[in-house]
This record gives C-alpha cells, sequence and structure tokens, in this order.
C-alpha cells in the first residue's frame, strides 16, 4: 500500500491561519458559553426580581429568539457590508447586550437586553464560519472546523461549572461582565488579525424574503419551545405559533425559488448533492445528539441531586473526548470523504447511548464518565466533519449564504431534539410518578421524595434514551446513504484568488 502524500505548502495550517481561526474560536465562546451559563443562573434571577418562571424563563427565550431572527441576515451583511465589518459589530452588539444586561433593574429590562445581546450572538456564529471557510480554502477546511467545533461542544459542559461558580460565589451579574473581556479580546484580535474585505454596496436586501423567513423561524423556535413547557403540542399557544411559522417558512420556500440568487437564502445551494445530503444528516444529528444530550443533566441534578456546578465536572469527559477526537476527524476530513468519518461517528455516539438506556439510581459515576467520553469521542468525529462536508463543495462567493444556512438548520432541529425529547421524557416521568415525586422536569425535589423515587426516575431517563437512540439511528442510515466517500475533486474558481475550490455536484 502506497504511503499518502505528504502536504505541501499549501495544504499546511500556518500561522496566519492559526490566529484568523483564534479570533472566530473568541467569538463563538462567547456566544456558545452564554447559552448555558444563564440557564444556570434563572432560578436566582427569578428570586432577586421576585417574579415567576414563566416570565423570567423569557431571559433565555428572548435571547434564542433574536438568535433565529438575525440569523438570516447574515449572508447577505456579509456580501454587503464584508465579513469584517459585520464581525465586528456582532462582537460590539453583544458586548453592549452584556453590559446593559448586567446592570438590569428589572425582568423586563433584563429580558429586553438579552434580545440585543441575541442579535449580536445570531452572526458571529454564521459570520464566523464564513470567515473561517474563506481563509482556510476547501483543501484545508476540515483542520480549522475542528478548532470551530470546540466551544461547540465545551459550550454546554463549561457553561454550567462558569456560571454555577459565578452565580454561588459571586452574583448572577457576572455571568454577563465576564463576556466584557473576551469580548474586548475578541475586537482587539479582529481589528489586527482579519485582512479587510469589501462589500459590494449593490447587493439588494431580499425584504420579502426577510419578512417572511425570520418571524416564520421565530415563531416555529417559540412554539417548539413552549411545547417542552407545556408538556406536548396540544395547547394552543404551541398549536398556533407552530402553524403560522411553517406556513411563513413554506412561503418563504416559495419566494426564494422564484427569486434565485438574490433571495436571502439561495435555495439553489440544495441541488448541490453534497451539500444537501449534509444538511439532511446535521439536522437529524441535532436532534437525536443534542436532544439526548438535553437528558444528562437532567438526569445528575434530579435524580442524583448533584448541583449545577457538580453536574458540569460530571460532564467534563465528554468535552475531553471530543477535544482528542476532533483534530484526528478535522485531518481526515481533509483526506477522505466524510462519508467514511460520519457514519462510524454516529456509530460510537450510539454505542454510549445503548450504555445511558441502562443507566440506574446508583450508576457508577465511573461508567457514566466512561460512556460520556465515548460520546464526546463520537461527537468528535461527528459534527464538524458534517459542517466540513457541505462547506468543501461549494465555491468561495457561495460560502456565506451556505453559512447561514447551515447555522439556522442547526438552531432549528436543537429545538426540535430539545422539544421532542423534553416530551418524551416528561411522559415517561408522568407515567410512573406523582407529579409531586417529580413529574416534572427539572422540579427541584426534596431529599426524602428523591431517594424514594429515584429507581423509578432512573428508568424514565433510561426509556427515553431509547427514544435518542432511534432518532440517532435514522440519522446514521442517511450519513451512510448520502454523504460522499470521497473528498470531491478540486477545479480551479476564478472568483476565489486562493485557486482551487471543489466544483458542485449536482443532482440529475
Amino acid at each position: 500500500m502506497s504511503a499518502a502524500p505528504a502536504p505541501t505548502d499549501h495544504d499546511t495550517i500556518d500561522r496566519g491561519l492559526l490566529m484568523v481561526a483564534g479570533v472566530v474560536v473568541l467569538g463563538a465562546i462567547m456566544s456558545i458559553l452564554d447559552v448555558t451559563v444563564v440557564n444556570v443562573a434563572i432560578n436566582t434571577l427569578a428570586t432577586d426580581f421576585d417574579t415567576d418562571l414563566a416570565t423570567i424563563q423569557w431571559v433565555a427565550t428572548g435571547y434564542t429568539l433574536a438568535l433565529a431572527t438575525v440569523i438570516p441576515l447574515s449572508g447577505w451583511g456579509a456580501e454587503r457590508f464584508g465579513t469584517k465589518r459585520l464581525y465586528l459589530l456582532s462582537i460590539t452588539l453583544f458586548v453592549l447586550g452584556s453590559v446593559l444586561s448586567g446592570l438590569a433593574w428589572s425582568a423586563g429590562s433584563l429580558i429586553l437586553f438579552r434580545v440585543l445581546q441575541g442579535l449580536g450572538g445570531g452572526m458571529l456564529m454564521p459570520v464566523g464560519m464564513t470567515i473561517l471557510t474563506q481563509a482556510a480554502g476547501a483543501h484545508r477546511v476540515g483542520r480549522v472546523m475542528a478548532i470551530m467545533g470546540i466551544p461547540m461542544l465545551l459550550g454546554p459542559i463549561v457553561g454550567p461549572i462558569l456560571g454555577g461558580w459565578l452565580v454561588d460565589d459571586f452574583s448572577w451579574r457576572w455571568i454577563f461582565y465576564v463576556n466584557v473581556p473576551v469580548g474586548a479580546a475578541a475586537l482587539i484580535a479582529t481589528l489586527r488579525v482579519l485582512p479587510r474585505d469589501v462589500g459590494a454596496p449593490g447587493t439588494r436586501l431580499d425584504w420579502l424574503g426577510l419578512g417572511l423567513l425570520s418571524p416564520g423561524l421565530a415563531l416555529l423556535i417559540y412554539g417548539l419551545a413552549e411545547s417542552s413547557s407545556s408538556g406536548g403540542f396540544g395547547e394552543a399557544k404551541v398549536i398556533v405559533p407552530m402553524v403560522v411559522g411553517v406556513a411563513m417558512l413554506a412561503l418563504f420556500v416559495v419566494h426564494a425559488l422564484r427569486t434565485g440568487e438574490d433571495a436571502l437564502i439561495d435555495l439553489r445551494l440544495f441541488a448541490n448533492r453534497v451539500f444537501a445530503a449534509a444538511n439532511a444528516t446535521l439536522v437529524l444529528v441535532i436532534v437525536s445528539v443534542f436532544g439526548g444530550m438535553l437528558l444528562l443533566p437532567l438526569y445528575f441534578q434530579t435524580v442524583r441531586g448533584e448541583s449545577a456546578l457538580d453536574t458540569g465536572l460530571l460532564l467534563a469527559p465528554q468535552g475531553v473526548g471530543a477535544m482528542l477526537a476532533m483534530p484526528i476527524a478535522g485531518r481526515l476530513t481533509d483526506r477522505v470523504g466524510v462519508g467514511r468519518i460520519v457514519p462510524p461517528g454516529l456509530f460510537v455516539v450510539g454505542l454510549s447511548f445503548v450504555g445511558l438506556t441502562q443507566v440506574g439510581a446508583g450508576t457508577s459515576y465511573w461508567v457514566m464518565g466512561a460512556l460520556l467520553f465515548v460520546m464526546g469521542v463520537g461527537m468528535g468525529f461527528t459534527m464538524m466533519p458534517t459542517f466540513s462536508g457541505a462547506m468543501q463543495t461549494l465555491r468561495r462567493a457561495m460560502v456565506a449564504k451556505a453559512s447561514t444556512t447551515l447555522n439556522i438548520n442547526q438552531q432549528v432541529g436543537a429545538s426540535i431534539g430539545t422539544a421532542v425529547m423534553s416530551i418524551l421524557l416528561a411522559h415517561q416521568l408522568s407515567s410512573r410518578l406523582a407529579p409531586e415525586a417529580g413529574g416534572a422536569i427539572g422540579v427541584p425535589l426534596p431529599p426524602e421524595v428523591r431517594a424514594q423515587s429515584a429507581p423509578l426516575m432512573a428508568e424514565a431517563y433510561g426509556t427515553t434514551f431509547w427514544y435518542a437512540l432511534g432518532l440517532l439511528a435514522i440519522a446514521f442510515l442517511v450519513a451512510l446513504a448520502l454523504l460522499p466517500k470521497r473528498r470531491p475533486e478540486p477545479v480551479v474558481d476564478p472568483d476565489d484568488p486562493a485557486g482551487a475550490e471543489p466544483a458542485p455536484v449536482v443532482m440529475h
């Protein structure tokens, strides 16, 4: 068997590219950590502002809806103003929203400032992915996307640790103030490191598409969020926004097909077979895996009685596994087709899910740590290679809108996964327990009540993991059947001064 060709200077990850990746990771860390850090403080905020949980929950929901509203603008904004200027604007809005949130004097003011923060945070990931992809080129996108994947997978783990420590030892205001030094560093690094790019002043904004897509996404995600808290899809406050949201998204599809490349999202991207397959896989993976990951912190807190801080520490093996796997997966992604990487990664995640279906009220934390480590390894071979596979087949001019599309699908997929797993878990708990004994998700229980109901609660979590495993099996089959087994051949892209880019693979 012949040895693999030695990497050329064009293939190596040089210092300049690593610095660009570092700038993007700084922005991603702020955006991703902020979600999980704030979730830990929800009960504290409700107490301090003397309001109910339904109201203060909008501190998290308002941020998520702002993300969904602004993400569709990212592709157009990157083309119109240039990625560097848009990235600077995103960081500035996020930091400003963080400072104001830390200074909030009421629940209403905090919710308003969180929406401002979300408007900046929603653009950080898609614009950051665009910057990285354009800087790396298709031949190195796998390795640099592996760097981007670290904060994506570590956020849900580090967030509860950091949030619990800040809330317990300092004040809830510091969960927002902590973004200021990181944001300042990101602003300075962006100004000094990122090359200046020139936007296209004549790029028109698709106002009709924006009026359909952004509210449609916000309504759909709002309905999914309400379904989780309402215990199902039967309530009017769940059905109405979801139906209206889906209708608006359907109208956007019709509009975008008629409008073509001037649409807010260019649906012709889905004529690229690899991009379409990667998107389908990504949504299914996020629904199943992120939905399943929701169960773990709830299990530690409700069944085992652990604090948010201890829960974050117990989840750490997952992050360790992901960090070890992602650099290897990134290098493989640049050498072989993602169809040879993602399915084995999903299979490994599936093995960890099989183990978690057997979880009990007294399962050894060593066993749990081993299962979480295995899950992290599988995730390292799954998430970012799927992103990379979608971007590998695109020309430079298509990257901004493609990144926007991927991030929209990720946000919707995460909302669907969270809603579905929450509803399934709530059904399993309510079928086994009285409401006062743990029928509600995440409700703290007195130690004596938890001790009596813990075995039945653990059984409910184990059964719910079977559903997560079933969804994961669907994602595995789609990835196995549709993702390419060979890396696309590069061709010269006249619009890309860097030279070679893969040609789009068009379905016939």
